[in-house]
């Protein structure tokens, strides 16, 4: 059909332009014509039809669609792909560190020194267990220019039973503890009253004298009780001068709601009584004897408020001195508060409290082994201790403290030495080689900064400092009180086997004062030098249960005085191995 249309079109589009090409001759004259008008034309208008929308079409010459018939045949293919299941990709965790529940460690080093360890854990049941612990550390001494033996030993053992359940935990425990040591530190000048006979006196001299404790004690813990904890504790402490003390404590704390208010009341009872069979100058008749009781109520309530923390209580103390019929009251104050000024990046904290402390024989050796059996016993008062300070983080692993306080003690225990004489027939503590208490009422004045940091987990660092100043009354000194102590530390885990540290520290000037009975002269306070003093430790851990170690102290190697006449051992190696088990 549409061939046929496009075949007319053609054809007459021909016809046309061969009459246009005759009807175009040059030469050729049209000449005239009459035309007769018979009648005028009038146009007229047609009847309009509509064109059919849809033409009529020829399409007999167009063949039918053929239909296509088809099927599917479906063959198995063998086939031996087998997909793998999906899995969330995670962090890869450190291998979890087995703990053991005993351990060894046997340790040697110059000076002939000895330390060793070993602690026992065993669980009987579900909920109760049995542990003990044995420790040594001694040395025979070496100390360059002491005349007098300056070895040491210290050994314990203690035995433990205890029980962890649902609404309670509590345990108890067994300990002796023997100490040897020796007042080995003589004026420098001594025997200057009697030079010829010098090196008889100081042959003649047994600075050997041991202390021994015998201690019975448990703690407690309750979640579902009026009583939150109690700690008790029975102490027998005594040493080869005929010397014995007695020291038995209570301490429960237990809270009651009172108007919605939960008011947390820590009880103290304290006693501790004892007698010494001679006092320095040796002019007493009877034993020097002394019993002391301290009762204490402390109740106290705590308030949170947006970013406020604040604490409110007191404390009321009674002090009983059987041997002196002497009673006294004491009224402490007890308020903390804190205000987070920017989150955990800045807080401030600030405070005032006060407390009756109990001094007795075995706390005094704990701190200085070279007391002389002849003290003289009482308790300390800190009336009150205002302070204040900053604390928070400089970065998320940047800790930082700073604060300052003023502080008022009656009372304060001070470690003095004795004045001596050069009589062969003293006691062996009397040639100016032990110490004393003497009781002062002191004010201080304390600045305390502190930086700790973790820069990564293998590396952290901190550093610390206190900064004194003492006020006393009556023209006295701080006796052997430090102005300043710095300390550092620093740990880093070199590989996963290879660990070290170093611990480096500074004590500041102190004074004490010792006179020769025998000279006549006027004595002025002593000034003990300042000293430093660096600690460094490398450890190898050669498998989960075997760790080896080596220890350096006072590397410096100064014979610095700790206590006047006192030198310390110079530089010391300690090398030894840590051993992990399970029974």
């Amino acid at each position: 059909m549409k061939l046929n249309c496009r075949n007319k079109i053609i054809v007459l589009l021909l016809l046309v332009i061969c009459q246009l090409s005759f009807a175009q001759k040059k030469n050729e004259s049209i000449g005239t014509e009459t035309v007769n008008v018979v009648k005028p034309y009038s146009p007229t208008i047609s009847d309009a039809f509509k064109v059919k929308e849809t033409p009529s079409l020829d399409d007999s010459g167009n063949q039918q669609k053929e239909v296509i018939k088809y099927s599917i045949l479906s063959v198995p293919v063998a086939s031996t792909f087998t997909p793998s299941k999906g899995k969330a990709e995670g962090v890869e965790k450190a291998k979890k560190e087995r703990l053991f529940n005993n351990y060894a460690t046997l340790g040697l080093g110059n000076y002939s020194t000895l330390n060793a360890e070993l602690f026992v854990n065993q669980d009987l049941g579900n909920n109760d267990y049995v542990a003990g612990m044995f420790r040594h550390h001694s040395s025979q001494g070496g100390i360059k220019d002491v005349e007098l033996n300056d070895e040491f030993y210290d050994t314990a053992i203690n035995v433990g039973y205890g029980q962890n359940n649902r609404d309670n935990s509590w345990n108890v425990d067994l300990g002796y503890q023997n100490q040897i040591y020796n007042w080995y530190g003589l004026p420098s000048d001594f025997g200057s009253t009697i030079p010829d006979q010098r090196y008889d006196l100081v042959n003649s001299i047994n600075p050997d004298h041991s202390y021994n404790t015998i201690w019975v004690g448990g703690n407690a813990e309750f979640t579902e009780s009026i009583f939150s904890n109690l700690a008790a504790k029975f102490t027998h402490f005594s040493d080869s001068y005929s010397s014995s003390e007695n020291r038995f404590y209570v301490k429960p704390t237990f809270t009651v709601d009172v108007m919605d208010q939960a008011i947390k009341t820590n009880v103290i009872v304290d006693h501790v009584s004892g007698s010494f069979k001679n006092n320095y100058l040796q002019d007493n008749v009877e034993a020097v004897k002394y019993g002391i009781t301290n009762v204490g109520i402390e109740p106290s309530f705590v308030i949170n408020e947006n970013d406020w923390t604040l604490e409110l209580g007191a404390g009321v103390f009674y002090s009983g001195d059987s041997e002196k019929s002497s009673n006294r009251f004491f009224i402490y104050p007890k308020v903390n508060a804190s205000y987070k000024l920017v989150g955990d990046l800045m807080i401030f904290y600030t405070g005032v409290n006060g407390g009756l402390n109990q001094n007795s024989y075995a706390d005094f050796v704990t701190e200085n082994p070279f007391l002389s059996p002849t003290l003289n016993m009482r308790p300390s008062s800190t009336q009150y201790n205002v302070f204040a300070g900053l604390k928070g983080k400089l970065a998320n692993n940047v800790n930082y403290n700073l604060s300052g306080s003023y502080r008022n003690e009656k009372d304060k225990a001070l470690f003095k030495a004795n004045d001596y004489t050069e009589v062969i027939t003293n006691e062996d503590y009397a040639f100016g080689n032990s110490f004393g208490v003497v009781y002062e009422d002191i004010r201080t004045f304390s600045f305390y900064g502190e930086l700790k940091a973790d820069f990564s987990q293998n590396v952290t660092f901190g550093i610390n400092g206190t900064f004194n100043s003492y006020n006393t009354d009556n023209a006295v000194e701080a006796w052997n009180l430090p102005t300043m102590k710095l300390s550092s530390t620093l740990d880093v885990n070199i590989t996963k086997k290879i660990y070290a540290g170093l611990n480096v520290f500074y004590v500041g000037e102190r004074k004490d004062m010792q006179v020769n009975s025998g000279i006549m002269a006027n004595y002025a306070p002593i000034i003990l030098k300042s000293y430093f003093d660096a600690n460094a430790h490398v450890g190898y851990k050669f498998s989960d249960r075997l760790t080896f170690f080596l220890k350096l102290n006072n590397i410096g190697n100064q014979a610095y005085e700790k206590w006047l006449n006192y030198p310390v051992q110079g530089f010391q190696v300690l090398g030894g191995a840590n051993y992990k088990f399970d029974f």
